[in-house]
């Protein structure tokens, strides 16, 4: 588990992106809304993400997603909840270049480096690079993962109603954590 102290020394980290990048965030955002997503790998540089949602409401959602330099999330997807769909989800990058990965025609050889000993699952291998202006969708149910280039990367996330707490990842035995 992470502590208080290693959570407010993210996320003070996270507003210093936000600012180097020139996108504003509120002081309520600042204090209130930072998430940080941890899978408990130990090495949340590596994998881990944070994120920052200014509206999710039943019929959609906004966020701003942040991954910190080389950092990637768990593969995973959106399942659907007793009768609603599953999150649907497009990603417009707003600063930096991240590579993601989803369902197609497998690339020969992916730019991310996948966290040594968990290449099994990182089973998604079709990879499209977003730059700044660039955007990549995904669909219902359908597996992807993230990893950001040598700089970091914020996005700009759009979907429907988010409900991470529900995500489920390839590596089963992932315990994912959002504080």
């Amino acid at each position: 588990m992470m502590d208080l102290k290693e959570q407010r020394k993210i996320k003070e980290e996270v507003i210093k992106y936000f600012v180097k990048a020139g996108i504003f965030l509120t002081s309520e955002e600042k204090k209130n809304k930072i998430q940080i997503v941890d899978y408990n790998t130990g090495n949340f540089y590596q994998m881990g993400l944070a994120m920052v949602a200014f509206v999710n409401v039943p019929r959609y959602c906004g966020k701003f997603i942040f991954f910190f330099p080389g950092q990637c999330c768990a593969e995973h997807w959106h399942p659907s909840i007793e009768d609603k769909p599953g999150k649907e989800e497009t990603f417009r990058v707003l600063w930096g270049k991240v590579y993601a990965y989803g369902s197609g025609e497998p690339t020969k050889n992916i730019k991310a480096k996948i966290p040594k000993g968990r290449e099994k699952y990182f089973t998604c291998r079709h990879e499209v690079i977003l730059n700044p202006g660039d955007q990549y969708t995904v669909g219902l149910n359908e597996k992807h993962w993230w990893q950001a280039d040598h700089d970091g990367v914020i996005a700009l996330e759009v979907s429907s109603q988010s409900r991470d707490e529900y995500d489920l990842t390839t590596e089963d035995k992932l315990n994912t954590v959002i504080y």
